[in-house]
């Protein structure tokens, strides 16, 4: 699956334009992530030298995205191209319900780790995320 993940909120707590702290398990669950097979794809607002950043501490914190802000690396933007990314799943603290956390995001995964089809992987991932406790 194509997994676009936001950075502000997300990876780290919002303190843009700088860099926020890291949340709880955000890089321990995208190295896993992508272990499974899953590409991952920095989806964000930053731009210049603040995605530059953002794409250093990833690096640093050991992990490389097969994409930032594109659909697949090589991809070149023009006027016809929109900027919307293709993925599978969306991970961005925006999210209806809010960002339900890395251990939740851990937690989903891996009960979907052994399925092929890609149809039943994400209704199961979205009936459990959006699954409520009422």
């Amino acid at each position: 699956m194509r997994i676009a993940v936001d950075f502000d909120g997300t990876i780290v707590e919002h303190e843009y334009p700088e860099i926020g702290k890291e949340l709880l398990f955000a890089f321990q669950t995208l190295k896993e992530i992508q272990k499974q097979g899953h590409h991952l794809i920095l989806w964000t607002y930053r731009a210049g030298k603040e995605l530059d950043d953002a794409v250093e501490y990833c690096k640093k914190n050991g992990l490389v995205f097969y994409a930032v802000n594109k659909n697949y690396p090589e991809e070149v933007f023009t006027d016809s191209i929109s900027r919307k990314i293709d993925a599978d799943i969306y991970i961005d603290d925006k999210n209806i319900g809010g960002f339900p956390g890395w251990s939740k995001i851990w937690e989903l995964f891996n009960e979907n780790n052994n399925k092929t089809d890609l149809k039943s992987v994400k209704k199961s991932f979205l009936a459990k995320f959006y699954k409520s406790d009422k």
